[in-house]
């Protein structure tokens, strides 16, 4: 399952089409436990999270994710001030607003309230991407139209539409020009790909790097300490007792 949401979010990533070399500020609709965010971190991006599940929001604490984490209903709105993000991912959330659970709950109000906050909250020029199931095609219809509705172009990218499995579906959508829309994956290139990927990655020592640290440990402390400096926050001084474990109290 962690493999499968990197993998999501890997692609959404690359649907972003996001400045090569520079860290950008992104929002992460539907963030859960934060396991998108962590891909985030990793390729050197800021990142903010919603979710509207208090006990998935504990869990991303209880795993140290980096990202600021904000407890909130997406159908409401997306409270942030206008031109925050440079760009939103969505994994397996935005299909949730289709459905109705109270009388009051209208699912093209709820999504229409959606679209023009996060059109709002993107930069002008910035992209969406929301990676989704949809039951059917008229449930695909609403979101899309809903989504047109508030000001945003662009289209649905289907990975690997003739596999049962595999098939997944990304709206990518555009908040400034519309630009031509990205092509979706087949079964030859998701293989090239990977060949490439393999070769070619000139992050994969630095992740390995990071994931090799021992949790807790001083070094692990000590990188975690720095990402955090680079972020702009508030961090303690460096010390001889840095990480060293605390003796248990009589």
């Amino acid at each position: 399952m962690i493999d499968i949401q990197t993998k999501m979010t890997e692609r959404a990533l690359e649907l972003l089409c996001l400045p090569e070399g520079q860290p950008s500020f992104l929002l992460d609709i539907g963030c859960g436990s934060g396991l998108s965010g962590d891909y985030i971190s990793e390729e050197g991006h800021y990142w903010v999270g919603i979710d509207i599940s208090p006990a998935m929001l504990d869990a991303a604490l209880d795993r140290d994710t980096e990202g600021d984490l904000l407890l909130g209903d997406m159908g409401q709105g997306i409270p942030f001030r206008p031109g925050s993000f440079d760009g939103c991912i969505s994994i397996s959330a935005v299909q949730w607003l289709c459905n109705a659970n109270k009388k009051s709950d209208v699912p093209a109000r709820r999504l229409y309230c959606f679209f023009s906050s996060l059109y709002s909250a993107l930069v002008h020029g910035a992209r969406a991407v929301l990676q989704l199931y949809p039951e059917n095609s008229e449930q695909l219809e609403l979101i899309t139209t809903q989504a047109t509705r508030a000001g945003f172009t662009g289209g649905v990218v289907v990975d690997f539409p003739n596999s049962a499995k595999a098939k997944k579906f990304y709206l990518c959508l555009f908040s400034g020009p519309s630009t031509s829309l990205p092509k979706g994956l087949t079964e030859s290139q998701d293989a090239d790909q990977a060949t490439e990927l393999t070769f070619t990655s000139e992050r994969a020592p630095h992740k390995k790097a990071r994931r090799d640290l021992v949790k807790k440990s001083r070094e692990w402390v000590l990188e975690k300490k720095e990402r955090r400096r680079r972020q702009g926050k508030e961090v303690r001084p460096d010390t001889q007792y840095t990480g060293r474990k605390r003796k248990p109290r009589f």
